[in-house]
């Protein structure tokens, strides 16, 4: 069996190997392309978009991963099959349940690769290729703009509820123009700040720096409220609001992983803010890599599919159309969750759970009837 595991293993590692460098040079010129107009804009240079364009790699094979791995899988597959390979490995003792359990081994491999590509490497590489081009155009904004948080806090004047607007945030981590509004119990605005940047600590402690303040303050003469402006060169205010909210909410979801998105819908749901987005996000990022077992579940049968049932191109184009499905039943998926709102988990797992089906039949009809 030794044998028999080390023969499967290193052909499909091989073609699925083959497959991905194919695919990432395919990406990498679509990126290169797509960065050319923009060189030569803001001190903007060749060497600069093509490390751009190296920095988004990991953060495409990780997309890719589970189609490499079908396609690379059915190609072994049936060239296996093709060869007579795999009809001597059978005549040999490779029943379909051994030969599935073999293949399922493998696809826990590269599941466990899948995960920390989309968990760690995408997103860090993602970051840093987006902060390359940033200082590298000259530009101070990254990120989403825009961005707004809530926070509550018991104060001794009582309940008060705190909307947060972060305008832009530096390729350094340092937050810009950013604008604070307090409310109180009743939801009355009694304050205002607008500061021209900040800084978060782990601690929830904001350094704001470049301040102008306005707060409404009972008139004990006319009983009216009056206004009080003040400039403020740094100001400290604690909040609930860590470093690791703020950044998650300021990067795009695809550079976040997965405790990240767990960390800001978690605060959303608290502060009763719409997190499904991000919930959907999360569930994807959980259950993406388990796409790598359902691929070479469906890989299994185009083994048992004799050579006149077609030759190894059909069947290599068979398995990308299957991939290419794939992704765009997942990411369909994504926005019918978001418009039906579906349950997040139930919106991630369906693209999975409809070819996991898939493959169970073709298992069925393939191997046992055939």
């Amino acid at each position: 069996m030794k044998t028999v595991r080390r023969l499967l293993y290193t052909d499909i590692l091989t073609s699925i190997a083959f497959v991905a460098v194919a695919f990432l040079a395919l990406f990498f010129f679509i990126d290169a392309v797509d960065e050319l107009e923009r060189v030569g804009r803001g001190g903007y240079r060749l060497h600069q978009a093509l490390l751009y364009c190296l920095l988004l790699l990991p953060g495409h094979l990780y997309v890719l991963m589970p189609i490499a791995v079908l396609i690379g899988t059915i190609y072994s597959m049936a060239r296996m099959a093709q060869t007579s390979e795999f009809t001597i490995l059978r005549v040999s003792g490779l029943g379909p349940r051994r030969a599935l359990t073999l293949l399922l081994g493998l696809g826990l491999v590269f599941a466990a690769l899948t995960f920390v590509l989309g968990d760690y490497l995408a997103p860090f590489s993602d970051r840093q290729a987006h902060a390359v081009r940033t200082v590298a155009r000259g530009q101070s904004v990254y990120g989403q703009a825009g961005t707004w948080l809530k926070d509550r806090q018991a104060t001794p004047d009582g309940e008060r509820s705190f909307s947060v607007q972060v305008t832009a945030a530096g390729p350094d981590g340092r937050l810009q123009q950013v604008r604070l509004y307090e409310f109180d119990a009743q939801g009355r605005l009694v304050g205002q700040l607008q500061a021209q940047s900040a800084t978060v600590d782990e601690q929830g402690r904001w350094i704001l720096n470049g301040i102008q303040r306005s707060r409404w303050q009972p008139d004990p003469s006319s009983h009216d409220l009056e206004v009080v402006d003040e400039q403020l060169d740094r100001l400290e205010w604690r909040s609930t609001l860590t470093r690791n909210v703020v950044v998650a909410a300021v990067r795009p979801p695809s550079e976040m992983s997965a405790m990240d998105l767990f960390r800001y819908m978690t605060h959303l749901a608290d502060n009763e803010q719409a997190a499904q987005r991000y919930e959907i996000q999360f569930w994807k990022k959980v259950l993406y890599p388990l796409a790598c077992l359902v691929m070479v579940m469906l890989a299994l049968p185009f083994a048992y599919l004799h050579s006149r049932s077609g030759g190894i191109s059909l069947k290599v184009f068979g398995g990308i159309m299957l991939g290419i499905s794939f992704v765009l039943l997942n990411n369909v998926f994504t926005h019918i969750g978001l418009l039906q709102d579906w349950t997040p988990w139930l919106a991630a797992a369906t693209p999975s759970a409809v070819y996991f089906v898939l493959s169970l039949l073709a298992f069925n009809w393939l191997v046992r009837h055939r």
